[in-house]
């Protein structure tokens, strides 16, 4: 369907949050009576960076971090997950990273505080933005968030330009995040001129409700990939939770995704293990159903375990997921 050039010096370029997660240990209690926490790099658009890292892809990353010990956490960790960080720059103001509190108040309930007033990665500047460094990518992803706000903004539409005019590829992964926008207007305004524009767009229900605000269409799936398709995208994939995901595909057809069972530990981080493996895939030259099947599976490993980052999983880890639940409960894709 897409054709990824996996000759450039890298496979993917993902441009966005960076953040710092603390998780806590203090299982099933709310987040004021939590008093043990452990510290992981976040931010989906970095998550899916170390998940296709993990699975063999190479990987670059346009971002700003804090010019602290925070800062140097992130680019540490990814120069040790194989990460090019030549193209992450130092802010020069004092802004710090985004940081992020969650709770696991249950195994099915958990929420996420988020402290992201001046945060260093929503100050990308368009002159961070490198042409060369877009065009040596096979695929560039653009986050949601990182167009919620100036600099980045426009930082993330030149990236953008840059990657069509170099024919790379674009995957948009809406990651809406509510604190971050100014109007319901702005969210349709700036996600749709992104999506319209991607190879693949990847988002949940409410996500793909907010991006068609001001398009008047009717709020279904199936309206929605009609619509999408005949732009510039290739696949839709439209989240709905604990019920699983749809695709629709201009030329492999549309299909179901079940949730592959597992005992939930939290209830984020799937969809950064789904896109770095449904991404992996792709790239990797799978069907759409297999590469679907792939994303559900790291997903599912991704809810039951306590991190996001960390707990990305190896492509040998994936597989033997995957053998061992088909084993148990048959396949969850199926077409529409």
């Amino acid at each position: 369907m897409i054709s990824f050039d996996l000759e450039k010096q890298l496979h993917i370029i993902p441009v966005g949050r960076v953040a710092i997660d603390f998780n806590p240990t203090d299982y099933n209690r709310p987040l004021n009576e939590s008093q043990n926490f452990n510290r992981y790099l976040g931010g989906s658009p970095a998550n899916i960076a170390v998940g296709m890292a993990r699975l063999g892809n190479r990987v670059g990353f346009l971002a700003r971090v804090s010019d602290d010990q925070f800062g140097t956490f992130v680019t540490d960790y990814f120069v040790q997950e194989g990460i090019d960080v030549s193209h992450i720059r130092r802010c020069e103001h004092g802004e710090n990273l985004g940081l992020t509190f969650t709770e696991m108040l249950s195994p099915t309930q958990s929420s996420i505080l988020m402290y992201r007033e001046g945060v260093a990665d929503l100050m990308l500047s368009p002159d961070d933005v490198d042409e060369a460094y877009i065009a040596s990518s096979a695929c560039l992803l653009i986050s949601g968030t990182a167009l919620c706000i100036s600099p980045t903004r426009e930082a993330s539409l030149k990236a953008l330009t840059f990657a069509l005019r170099n024919h790379v590829p674009v995957v948009f992964d809406a990651d809406y995040r509510a604190y971050t926008w100014k109007s319901q207007d702005e969210i349709s305004i700036y996600t749709s001129l992104v999506a319209e524009k991607a190879d693949i767009i990847m988002g949940s229900r409410e996500e793909f409700d907010l991006m068609e605000r001001l398009l008047g269409l009717d709020g279904t799936d199936e309206c929605s990939a009609t619509y999408w398709l005949k732009k510039q995208s290739q696949v839709c994939v439209i989240k709905h939770g604990k019920e699983g995901s749809r695709a629709y595909s201009r030329e492999d057809g549309n299909w179901l995704v079940k949730p592959f069972p597992v005992t939930a530990l939290k209830g984020f981080g799937g969809g950064d293990g789904y896109a770095s493996s449904f991404l992996h895939a792709l790239m990797a030259g799978r069907a759409l159903p297999d590469a679907l099947e792939r994303g559900s599976a790291s997903a599912a490993m991704l809810v039951a375990s306590h991190a996001c980052s960390r707990d990305m999983p190896t492509e040998d880890a994936l597989e033997a997921f995957i053998q061992e639940k088909k084993a148990a409960c048959g396949t969850v894709v199926s077409q529409l």
